[in-house]
């Protein structure tokens, strides 16, 4: 006899896509409350049931801490009426095997820590649950993935969430480099706090409002979801689920701009930004690399969008380069186009990003970066662990609050090259620019 199970779960947002997600690594990164945990249990419940025979695993640096968060909603809300029913029952562990939670049809989920990581790393699973990734080490995630082979089910998983931390964070540069796919969730993808209208619930009002009194960096990542480094974040508008978008290809009718901030030591950089007919920004493809010269990353730029038949992209409407004259003769040269100086005032610069990434009155905002535009990682800053790219340097970009420093008027010159092409761009198009662009030859 099939016994019938009455059990409710209703996944909004990232949570929904972490359901249909089949990647081999997937995180979710948000700020507290955002329904991270409940999502993954949920899902690991659900392939349990489905597929007979099924191994998983719920695991976190320690053993002790499951207790007391994980455990206590996958047994008052995701597997209540199987327990309570007898299709699942707990099994308390022995000096051979785990503590686990067994299924009638044969699928069995594994609960422990990495601290006790022998009695679990012995056995193989289809699918792994890491609660609060951030307190495990790299060497912890890689341990995990080489034990998904049970082959039980269609595809092998590990899925996490996380809470933001440092911008740099192992977890984060997994994520930017496309080992791991980073789902940001949002507070309104929880149904506890958030109707399905947008309007907050009752208890959703008392729970943001907790939130909303929080300062400095506590905030910005545990109410806005942002991977920030220290006090005096300058793009506080920034939001990676709503700015960081999946890559398209622009239409080629779109107008194209290409920015350049001169480096060697330091970083070169060279966006390329599509804009709409709207007037939107996209960043569709970036070069980021030290140590180059300006003619090889002209002739990489060129390799991007040309082949024997010409430029198979539309032409830029401008180069916007930083002012040396010697790189931009270089550049000239080995591009075939004219170059533009930049307008390099600060205050304003930053004051019309910011302005851009406000919600305009269709409720978009006018500026954002394409997840996968940089072209190549540049192993030297990898190993140096800095910045490889404009999205990873945006939520590290904050005020120099020295003493004697006046606040929120000059940023920390550090890893914010990108920030500055960034700034020129948007100087160029909403502070009076003129662009122009000639070819050569």
């Amino acid at each position: 006899m099939t016994t019938a199970l009455q059990h409710v779960y209703e996944p909004r947002g990232t949570a929904k896509t972490l359901f249909e997600c089949r990647a081999p690594e997937v995180l979710l990164s948000g700020p507290a409350g955002t329904g991270k945990s409940r999502a993954c249990l949920e899902k690991l419940h659900t392939l349990a049931l489905v597929n007979p025979g099924m191994r998983g695993l719920i695991v976190r640096k320690t053993a002790a801490s499951l207790g007391s968060t994980a455990l206590v909603t996958w047994r008052e809300h995701v597997v209540k009426e199987a327990l309570d029913a007898g299709l699942v029952r707990f099994y308390g562990g022995s000096p051979q095997e785990s503590p686990q939670y067994k299924y009638t049809n044969g699928s069995v989920i594994v609960v422990g820590g990495m601290d006790k990581a022998t009695r679990i790393m012995s056995s193989e699973y289809d699918i792994v649950y890491v609660q609060e990734a951030i307190e495990l080490t790299e060497t912890d995630w890689e341990s995990i993935t080489t034990r998904l082979r049970n082959g039980k089910i269609s595809f092998q998983q590990v899925i996490a969430d996380t809470n933001p931390d440092v911008p740099h964070h192992w977890l984060k540069r997994r994520s930017d480099s496309g080992s791991t796919r980073m789902l940001n969730c949002r507070h309104e993808d929880n149904p506890v706090l958030f109707n399905q209208d947008g309007t907050l619930t009752v208890s959703g009002k008392a729970y943001i409002s907790k939130l909303d009194k929080l300062t400095g960096v506590r905030k910005q990542r545990l109410r806005g979801g942002l991977w920030v480094a220290a006090e005096g974040l300058i793009y506080e508008e920034f939001d990676p689920a709503v700015h960081l978008i999946d890559p398209f290809k622009p239409p080629r009718e779109w107008t194209r701009w290409w920015v350049v901030d001169f480096g060697f030591t330091n970083p070169f950089v060279l966006q390329m930004w599509a804009e709409d007919p709207d007037g939107r920004l996209f960043l569709y493809r970036e070069i980021y690399r030290t140590k180059q010269l300006v003619e090889d990353h002209a002739k990489h730029a060129l390799s991007l969008v040309t082949n024997k038949g010409g430029w198979f992209e539309p032409k830029p409407r401008a180069v916007i380069c930083d002012h040396d004259a010697e790189d931009r003769a270089t550049l000239e040269r080995h591009l075939g186009l004219g170059t533009s100086p930049a307008k390099k005032t600060v205050s304003d610069g930053i004051q019309s990003v910011q302005s851009r990434l406000k919600r305009a009155g269709d409720g978009r905002p006018r500026l954002f970066l394409m997840r996968g535009a940089l072209v190549e990682r540049d192993p030297e800053l990898e190993d140096s662990k800095r910045p490889v790219s404009t999205e990873e340097e945006i939520t590290g970009y904050v005020w120099d609050n020295q003493p004697g420093k006046k606040p929120k008027e000059t940023p920390v010159k550090e890893n914010d090259h990108g920030m500055d092409a960034l700034r020129y761009l948007v100087a160029e198009r909403d502070l009076g620019g003129r662009p122009r662009i000639r070819s050569f030859g």
